[in-house]
């Protein structure tokens, strides 16, 4: 294993061990409102301070965007990119649906993922040009073929609606064209459910990126395909993407480009992840 991504599984296991002692007595924790439907609790918090101080005592020159304490050295070469539970509501709900997810970023390219399931001790880790692995087992996206006969997961806007006609639009046509659909609520989970071959594709718009760098990278690895609705490159900074196995992923963008609007259009130009 790559050392700095011996060092990324290091703080997402003391991350996992925060949440996991949390989750037995969810109704003693503190939560806020961020904004509509948006929470956060002091474990999101404690989460990523544990992360971010195992990184950066081995580390301490490299960048941290994190979710819940923003973007610290913008300019450095190195930047781990890190959500601390991603799935929150799930949690709160006592729902056992969630994750940490660590990326690296060096030189603008993502370098090394993990997203980890603190519930079931689940370990998705990659080193770019050195494949993905589930708890240190080999994976690959599906071989499935068609559209039709695939799994696909997804998740509904929450914060804003302004996209809402457009993705319902999206998912009618995704509901009839495929095998079934499935809206688990932690896409960083969703997305190494895809580089496990688990689901077959994923998309969703107006994610940050700290949702998706990590998953994103392991999909790639995994020999799968991530991209925009138009099967581009602006996934990292809109937050609108679109995954999947090489034929799946085709396919779906066949389904899901006729229902873009000049609003979503418009986002590749605006990146919502700052």
């Amino acid at each position: 294993m790559h050392p700095m991504l011996t060092n990324a599984v290091k703080a997402a296991r003391r991350a996992g061990a925060i949440i996991n002692r949390a989750s037995q007595d969810v109704g003693a924790i503190k939560v806020q409102t961020k904004t509509y439907n948006d929470f956060v609790s002091e474990v999101d918090r404690n989460a990523e301070q544990a992360i971010i101080d195992t990184l950066k005592e081995a580390y301490p020159t490299h960048g941290f965007w994190g979710e819940e304490s923003g973007k610290d050295g913008k300019e450095a070469e190195h930047i781990w990119i890190i959500d601390p539970l991603d799935g929150t509501t799930n949690f709160l709900h006592g729902f056992p649906q969630y994750a940490i997810s660590i990326a690296l970023m060096s030189n603008g390219q993502l370098s090394q993922a993990v997203v980890y399931d603190p519930n079931r001790n689940d370990l998705f880790t990659a080193t770019r040009g050195r494949g993905a692995f589930l708890n240190d087992k080999r994976i690959r996206v599906s071989n499935r073929a068609k559209l039709q006969d695939s799994v696909v997961g997804t998740g509904f806007p929450y914060r804003d609606f302004s996209n809402l006609d457009a993705y319902m639009g999206m998912f009618k046509d995704m509901v009839k064209k495929t095998s079934g659909i499935r809206r688990p609520g932690a896409a960083a989970l969703d997305l190494a459910y895809v580089a496990a071959g688990w689901f077959d594709g994923f998309w969703e718009i107006d994610l940050s990126t700290w949702d998706i760098a990590a998953g994103a990278l392991l999909i790639q690895e995994a020999g799968g395909i991530v991209g925009d609705f138009e099967g581009d490159e602006t996934w990292i900074d809109t937050g609108n993407i679109v995954a999947g196995n090489p034929k799946v992923f085709a396919q779906m963008l066949q389904v899901l480009t006729p229902h873009l609007t000049d609003n979503l259009k418009s986002n590749y130009q605006t990146p919502v992840a700052e």
